[in-house]
């Protein structure tokens, strides 16, 4: 996995990790530092407010909050690719979502410009319908 892992470009590894963190921890500030003007981002979630593209650090802080409150994970990444402008990470997410045992894969997509990030784009390897609002 080093291997592959090595031939990717700096940039999609430390954008991964820095979203991984606020995944895993909460703590949204190296992610944020790299987003640029106009960041928006789109996570597949079936509920309503956050089944459509999303806009702003705010929305992203609003998210992680969410997530965590309901979804406890480690993510790994499996697959690392970069194009141009695109950075691609295949991951593993473990944990537990609503205190049942969580396993999935997923991609993100991350969209560069200059130095930064301007959007992303989740897809989810499997139907996520244990997602609902916290009572």
């Amino acid at each position: 996995m080093e291997k592959s892992l090595g031939a990717v470009p700096s940039r999609t590894i430390e954008v991964f990790d820095a979203f991984k963190r606020a995944f895993e921890t909460g703590q949204t500030f190296d992610f944020l530092k790299k987003v640029v003007e106009g960041f928006h981002f789109f996570i597949p979630l079936p509920i309503e407010g956050w089944n459509h593209e999303q806009q702003g650090k705010e929305r992203f802080e609003e998210l992680i909050r969410f997530e965590r409150s309901v979804l406890q994970v480690q993510l790994t990444p499996l697959i690392m690719l970069e194009n141009g402008d695109n950075g691609m990470v295949i991951f593993r997410a473990e944990g537990s979502l609503s205190g049942q045992p969580y396993r999935n894969e997923l991609a993100v997509v991350f969209e560069y410009e200059a130095e930064g990030i301007r959007s992303f784009r989740e897809y989810v390897g499997m139907p996520l319908k244990s997602y609902e609002s916290p009572q």
